[in-house]
């Protein structure tokens, strides 16, 4: 029976460990860091602000306030674009509450580069949504962030990318398998083009919709694998919560 009992704890235990896996990944020169999470075991969500409406603007202020609830960070990236202030640009939705309406016109800089979209997260499934495909099949999220522009959109790059570019930048983005029970969270370790970006989410990844978060602000909080990026404080962002 012991014997039985360990094993099955193992095992247990096993399932839990695999739920995120990053790794390091090279393809056609660069070099990325890819993490895939598992939203059915996983406490997959988005944090912005503390009770006091005080933005966590750093992992580790985050990780400070989950302990002291008696849980504690165990992955997360930057959540999408945001104003000076640290409030989201686009649509924001935090447990079931909306605190900012889909923006689904076109604008200045990369989030309004459209089409754009919304990275959807409910009980047991992580999704990216195009905007427009969002507002027509208004899914039910308990998390919800907008950004832009899509980098993959039901298998075709965002067709501003162009393979000649010369816009370089450290980036970082979401795609989701069509089933939506992984979500793969990716970024560059040296300056990508858009176009380089997204072909690793598409030809590599296999994913069929994948969504920019960001360029100068992308960070990476991963500490199986020793990364815990520091720099300008951030607006929303997208965590893995372990008790």
């Amino acid at each position: 029976m012991f014997r039985a009992l360990a094993v099955a704890f193992l095992i247990a235990l096993s399932s839990q460990a695999v739920a995120v896996t990053c790794e390091n990944q090279r393809h056609d020169g660069n070099r990325f860091t890819v993490c895939a999470v598992d939203p059915v075991t996983e406490n997959l969500r988005l944090f912005r602000a503390d009770e006091n409406g005080a933005p966590y603007g750093h992992f580790s202020k985050l990780d400070t306030a989950l302990r002291n609830r008696g849980q504690s960070l165990s992955f997360a990236v930057n959540g999408g674009m945001y104003h000076t202030d640290r409030a989201p640009v686009g649509h924001y939705i935090e447990d079931g509450q909306e605190d900012m309406r889909v923006v689904s016109n076109a604008g200045p800089g990369n989030f309004g580069l459209l089409p754009n979209g919304i990275f959807c997260i409910t009980a047991d499934r992580a999704r990216v949504f195009e905007t427009l495909d969002y507002l027509a099949r208004t899914p039910q999220c308990d998390h919800a962030t907008q950004s832009g522009p899509m980098l993959v959109i039901d298998g075709a790059l965002h067709p501003a990318f162009l393979r000649d570019s010369t816009s370089r930048n450290i980036r970082n983005g979401v795609g989701a398998t069509r089933d939506g029970k992984r979500a793969v969270f990716v970024i560059s370790n040296n300056s990508v083009t858009f176009w380089e970006f997204a072909s690793f989410f598409r030809d590599v990844l296999k994913l069929p919709n994948a969504l920019f978060l960001d360029g100068n602000i992308s960070r990476m909080y991963a500490p199986d694998i020793g990364r815990n990026d520091l720099g300008f404080a951030m607006g929303p962002i997208i965590a893995v919560v372990a008790p």
